[in-house]
């Protein structure tokens, strides 16, 4: 009997209601930016509760496009220190160094997020911003972050790739940090909607500026730097073609088939948010005692859980990576310490939390077309490995 083939990560789409979206575009004429992109930034606020939301065509040129803006805005010098996690993927600290900003690498807490103490003894007067990132969902301590980062005066960019549908004591991320700072959000988030994300469509993404100056400006920064964007030229009773150019900008912004899939794939988000919690608690639920679970910090309302991920000591990881293969099951790693990277290995060295762990972590298959039997098919596997 063939066994069903179990990848760590498969998105779920609503191919009858996105087509009928998409053709909505076609018979329009108009699949660029504008039309649906304008529609899905306007529901992502309302989902969110975010202030100000672009749609760009991924997260890593979010990452990108806010640090070429606050470099700009606040006269950051090359060199200027951005401190980051090591255990992220490479896009996070790409990012940093597409604007020759040098990433300084702080270590991680057991959440697999950032640790306060580690990024509080990493500031030096050179430091500008803390990229914080949402590991799989969860938030760590992103509450404390959030108050290191009012005390030393630096910027607090959210890179929530994982994070769509997270909330924190009932608000979404990036919008409240703390109790009594309901209302106070990061100074920039950026999600992704890459296609095996919570919210997949092919690849695109969102970014969220806390300032609506800063929001405006971007729209201009993601498309070449020009003031006025094509389709609000072309709905103003005729179109209008003299535009001028004030920045030297990217071609960053999203287009309306994107957009169209992610407000079909937008209306069920929570739902489908709820499955992954539901097999997240089917593994714990299955999985032996002594099998070391990644928890979700106390304070989070939800996860999103985009992964689930465990610790198996570094001697028997890889060889419980093929007895899984050898079952059909298609584990993955997230992430590989970034300063193992030839550009990053400056840095190896300096965040020992997160090098252990990056030779431990073991992302089990989590996603909506798993069913019970599946997880109890894994979890036999893992617990009879030891």
């Amino acid at each position: 009997m063939n066994m069903k083939k179990i990848n760590v990560l498969k998105p779920k789409f609503r191919t009858k209601e996105i087509l009928t979206v998409i053709e909505e575009c076609l018979d329009k004429g108009w699949t660029g930016m504008g039309f649906k992109t304008e529609e899905f930034e306007t529901a992502w606020k309302e989902y969110t509760g975010l202030p100000n939301a672009h749609f760009i065509s991924s997260n890593t040129v979010g990452l990108h496009l806010a640090l070429n803006l606050f470099k700009n805005k606040y006269n950051w010098d090359n060199n200027s220190e951005i401190i980051t996690t090591p255990l992220t993927f490479i896009s996070t600290n790409h990012a940093i160094m597409y604007e020759n900003l040098k990433p300084v690498f702080a270590d991680v807490d057991d959440s697999l997020c950032l640790d306060p103490k580690s990024v509080e003894s990493k500031i030096t007067p050179n430091t500008k911003a803390v990229m914080f990132v949402g590991i799989g969902g969860n938030t760590g301590e992103l509450q404390e972050i959030k108050h290191i980062c009012e005390k030393h005066n630096l910027k607090l960019i959210l890179d929530a790739a994982h994070m769509a549908g997270t909330k924190i004591k009932k608000i979404h991320c990036g919008v409240a940090m703390t109790e009594e700072h309901v209302g106070e959000e990061a100074d920039v988030t950026i999600f992704s909607f890459q296609a095996v994300k919570n919210l997949p469509t092919a690849d695109s993404g969102m970014i969220c500026f806390k300032d609506k100056e800063d929001d405006k400006l971007a729209r201009q920064l993601s498309w070449l730097g020009i003031d006025k964007d094509t389709y609000s030229r072309s709905t103003e009773g005729s179109y209008k073609w003299k535009y001028d150019v004030p920045n030297v900008g990217f071609k960053y912004h999203g287009n309306s088939i994107m957009a169209a899939i992610g407000l079909v794939q937008l209306k069920y988000l929570d739902e489908d948010n709820n499955y992954r919690n539901y097999i997240s608690s089917l593994y714990k639920k299955y999985l032996n005692d002594n099998i070391d679970i990644i928890k979700d910090n106390l304070y989070v309302e939800k996860s999103s859980k985009h992964l689930f991920q465990i610790k198996v000591h570094e001697s028997k990881r890889e060889s419980l990576i093929n007895k899984l293969y050898g079952e059909d099951i298609y584990p993955g790693v997230h992430y590989i310490d970034n300063t193992q990277y030839k550009m990053y290995n400056y840095a190896y060295g300096t965040c020992p939390n997160a090098h252990k762990l990056s030779n431990q972590l073991l992302t089990l298959p989590i996603h909506l077309d798993l069913v019970e039997d599946d997880i109890k098919r894994i979890c036999k596997v893992i617990n009879q490995h030891g």
